[in-house]
């Protein structure tokens, strides 16, 4: 082996093994009888490349899905991506306006032509970006959300809902995006809170008399187009106005006085409120229980149209200033008050939404969701973690009914067709031969398209053939196991997809939701091309110049305070840690944290990890070469040595820590699991401790523990393969072993029955051994004794197990301390040495004669006492506090009672040491 690893090389050759032996395809020969495992990959959006989240996503499911390919199952890992009809067509629109046009100038044909063209160029980097964070997905089944087979997927669930009564076409008030000119769904409306407005009065006169009547309003400019005004029906104010109307200031109109209990409230304002029913949610409500006329004052682009007379062609805003100052000028302004009030935000453009009157599609959510929230309630679709199960229900229990047209070009063309006669709509997949209400034989198509959640809310099983119920890959399959996500699209796709999935097929899409959090930069704020913050994920793993980081944030828009940011966050630009380092690191952060603050430091503390790993290896496969040692699967049968048992035993322990983790949805446990056993146990302790032994000349030890190292070596790796792939498969090809697969992906994951050996007594021993080592080496450093100087430590316990363990391994603790050490048959004995260093480790105690410095002695014995102490008060506490003592396990209290007694024994030598230093 090399003496430094390289991982750039080693993962892209790695990489196109993989691809080319074909291991990650799954199989649908009937005689493949393995039980299967399905996952489908989130599609990511085909409007760049791909960030640090989708990283975050692509390790986890790349995980899963490796330990079950290794555990024997038939997987399938879906990978694909998603048309994203508002987000591409925003981007392409982008790149034309750079160009001077724009997509009229291009006609739709073509427009959407170079859509595809865009697709092509960003899917398949997306797609290369998954492979080489080491994605084992199934390339040969890539799905893409408007390929021919999926469309029809699509139109066949949308034909299908129609004919059912779930799909209907209606007027009613809708959320618009004016910089996207089109609908948007209550989903894709963020909420702004808190926002400083403000709330301006106007005077409505009375019609046919002397007086007004004052209103207040956050719009001013949606006046134009009010067509009442409402007040509470009780209010001894306005008792007099009943059945009046007040006169529109600018336009010719009369609007009548409305009495209103829900929509009014006498002790807000004036008690008057203007009714705007085709902009306003509420005024919608109150419009519809009185019959009021619905007046759109909106263009798609936001500026007003023929309905708002003189203001007609201004932008809303500019109208709003107008408004404003004519009410001014014609006396009718009764001044303003700041306001805090709530914005409704386009998620997708981030422009303020405007609620509009519009004919739209629409899909009846309550008889899809039933059933829904049915799976969950029963079990049978488990959602991790379970405290979002509440969130779920609750946005079910009160879904509103979806709007699924979009008002865009690029997207899945909805399946209807008007009469150019009649207007008659006809659902279909192409247009009838004649109209069945007037028999006129030509149609045009609805020129909307379908909201990219509809297809995607398909996704688990339009990707494996549906509606061909016949097909091979639908019937061996689906249902899935995972889905593994982001939360924050747990009702945008995982709700409807649940939905769908339940109507169409009859079963559940999967059986668990494995729910994450976001993934922000260090200070926790989310990730933003224009902040400048989002970090590459292949910048990461093979490294970038800050001049590279900043050209890609100059090409993604980022403003300059964006760039400022990234040249003093990466001044030197971004050091090359691989794929392995960045997947455990990504691995390392708890899944069920809603936020999730990725540090390039913690990256950098994987990648040392990933060097120790390779050292360890090295130094090894070095002691095994040239010996006939091979890797059989299987532990050396009754193993005498103690460090060879202790590791095996700890081999089995971290393996089902390991499994545990994996099985619960914790990667940050089960990596840390496996970083911990590798780290501090195998390479900091079992290494050195096997050096005497490999080299013994007792054959039988040198064998047995040529046995071990090498067993251990190989069942780790498999154990680390799905977290850790390229360095796993790099090093494991390297061992020389009986019966093995071409590749480590294929070999069995390891099972802590049968690859370790549970042998307390020996984890027990090894306890004594180890840490009477650390304290001898603890004085060592606390006293600047070097290693060349030899040093003498006697030691009494009462305790034969402890005494015989120390006396068998004493040529080995002398070894690893450079000390001479002996027993001492009484704990007197030990006060007859000067100048001593003394140490406690029940029921052992230890001292290091002609080493002390009295007055630095008591500091060091001081604090120790002081730790001692405050673990026993903790400990006191707990057991003084009687809900404890009733509530926790009767075990648990009995472990309690014992440290109580251990640490107050300990502070009674301490003590008793600290006494007899010299004054």
């Amino acid at each position: 082996m090399p003496p430094t690893y390289s991982p750039i090389e080693t993962e892209e050759r790695w990489s196109r093994f993989w691809e080319e032996g074909e291991f990650f395809t799954a199989s649908v020969a009937h005689d493949d009888v393995r039980p299967t495992y399905t996952l489908v990959m989130p599609p990511p959006n085909v409007t760049g490349t791909l960030h640090i989240g989708h990283a975050c996503r692509t390790t986890f499911e790349d995980v899963l899905v490796r330990r079950k390919r290794m555990q024997g199952f038939n997987t399938l890992w879906v990978p694909g991506t998603d048309h994203a009809g508002i987000a591409t067509q925003v981007v392409v629109e982008r790149q034309l306006k750079r160009e001077g046009l724009t997509r009229h100038d291009l006609g739709r044909e073509r427009f959407i032509k170079r859509i595809w063209e865009w697709k092509e160029q960003s899917g398949g980097a997306i797609l290369k970006q998954i492979q080489r964070l080491g994605g084992s997905c199934d390339r040969s089944r890539e799905r893409f959300t408007m390929e021919p087979d999926l469309s029809y997927a699509v139109q066949e669930a949308f034909i299908r809902l129609y004919n059912e009564g779930l799909i209907y076409r209606d007027t009613r008030l809708v959320n618009w995006d004016v910089e996207s000119r089109t609908v948007l769904s209550d989903l894709e409306v963020e909420t702004e809170q808190q926002v400083s407005g403000e709330l301006f009065d106007f005077a409505y006169p009375i019609e046919g008399e002397e007086g007004e009547l004052v209103v207040s309003t956050t719009r001013p400019e949606t006046m134009l187009g009010d067509t009442a005004v409402a007040i509470h029906p009780e209010d001894p104010r306005y008792l007099h106005l009943h059945g009046k109307y007040v006169r529109h200031p600018f336009l010719d109109r009369s609007i009548p006085i409305v009495t209103d209990a829900i929509l009014v409230d006498p002790e807000f304002g004036t008690g008057a409120v203007k009714v705007t029913p085709a902009h306003d949610w509420n005024d919608f409500e109150t419009g519809k229980r009185h019959g009021l006329p619905q007046i759109n004052l909106l263009n798609p682009d936001g500026t007003l149209n023929e309905e708002a007379g003189e203001f007609q062609g201004m932008d809303r805003f500019e109208a709003r200033k107008a408004v404003k100052a004519r009410l001014e000028a014609i006396g009718l302004a009764r001044g303003s008050t700041k306001h805090m009030m709530t914005l409704p935000r386009s998620q997708r453009s981030g422009t303020i939404v405007e609620p509009i009157i519009s004919t739209q599609w629409f899909v009846r959510m309550e008889p899809l969701a039933a059933p829904a929230i049915e799976a969950v309630e029963n079990g049978t679709i488990q959602i991790v973690p379970e405290d979002w199960q509440k969130t779920y229900f609750h946005w079910m229990r009160n879904i509103h009914n979806w709007c699924i047209s979009r008002q865009l070009w690029w997207g899945h063309p909805i399946p209807a067709w008007y009469c150019k006669k009649c207007e008659q709509v006809h659902v279909a997949a192409s247009p009838p031969q004649t109209c069945t209400a007037c028999g006129n034989d030509e149609f045009v198509q609805d020129e909307d398209v379908l909201d990219t959640w509809f297809s995607s809310a398909l996704w688990p099983f339009s990707t494996l053939g549906w509606p061909n119920t016949e097909s091979r890959e639908l019937k061996r399959f689906y249902p899935t196991a995972d889905l593994e996500t982001g939360y924050d699209i747990l009702f945008f796709w995982v709700a409807r997809m649940i939905m769908m999935g339940l109507h169409f097929t009859g079963q559940v899409p999967f059986k668990r939701v494995l729910l994450a959090g976001l993934v922000t930069d260090e200070r926790g704020e989310k990730m933003s091309k224009v902040k400048g913050n989002v970090i590459d994920p292949i910048d990461v793993i093979q490294g970038a110049s800050i001049e590279s980081i900043l050209a890609k944030a100059k090409q993604a828009g980022a403003k300059d305070s964006a760039l400022k940011y990234l040249k003093k966050t990466y001044p030197d630009g971004l050091a090359t840690h691989g794929a392995d380092a960045l997947r455990m690191a990504l691995m390392s952060y708890a899944p069920g944290s809603r936020r999730i603050a990725l540090s390039i430091k913690r990256i950098e503390t994987y990648r040392n990890f990933t060097n120790k790993l390779w050292n360890a290896s090295r130094f090894s496969l070095m002691n095994l070469e040239g010996t006939g040692t091979q890797s059989t699967g299987s532990p050396p049968v009754n193993p005498e040595v103690l460090v060879n048992r202790w590791i095996l035993a700890r081999l089995a322990t971290v393996i089902e820590g390991v499994t545990q983790g994996l099985d619960e949805y914790r990667g940050d446990e089960a990596s840390s699991a496996v970083y911990h056993f590798l780290w501090d146990e195998f390479c900091d302790w079992y290494l050195e401790l096997t050096k005497p032994l490999l080299a013994s000349d007792r054959r039988e030890i040198a064998v047995e523990t040529r046995q071990t190292l090498m067993h251990v070596l190989e069942t780790t790796l498999r154990l680390l393969h799905p977290m850790m792939p390229f360095i796993t498969e790099e090093i494991w090809q390297r061992i020389d072993k009986t019966e093995a697969p071409t590749s480590i992906c294929l070999a069995p994951y390891p099972v802590a029955a049968v690859e370790g050996r549970a042998d307390p007594e020996a984890v027990r021993e090894m306890e004594h051994l180890k840490s009477f080592v650390v304290k001898t080496r603890t004085i060592r450093a606390e006293h600047d004794l070097p290693n060349s100087r030899s040093i003498d430590v006697y030691w009494h316990t009462p305790e034969a197990q402890v005494a015989r363990v120390l006396e068998e391994q004493q040529a080995l603790i002398e070894r690893l301390t450079g000390a001479t050490i002996h027993r001492v048959k009484t704990p007197e004995e030990l006060q007859h040495h000067t100048a001593a260093a003394t140490f406690v480790l029940e029921p052992l105690r230890g001292v290091v004669p002609d080493v002390v410095d009295s007055e630095r002695e008591r500091e060091r014995l001081g604090r120790e006492l002081k730790r001692v102490e405050k673990d026993l008060a903790i400990v006191s506490k707990k057991l003084g506090n009687p809900s404890f003592i009733d509530r926790a396990p009767a075990e648990v209290v009995q472990k309690e009672r014992t440290r109580l007694a251990t640490l107050t024994e300990q502070r009674a030598k301490l003590s008793s040491a600290i006494a007899a230093l010299p004054a």
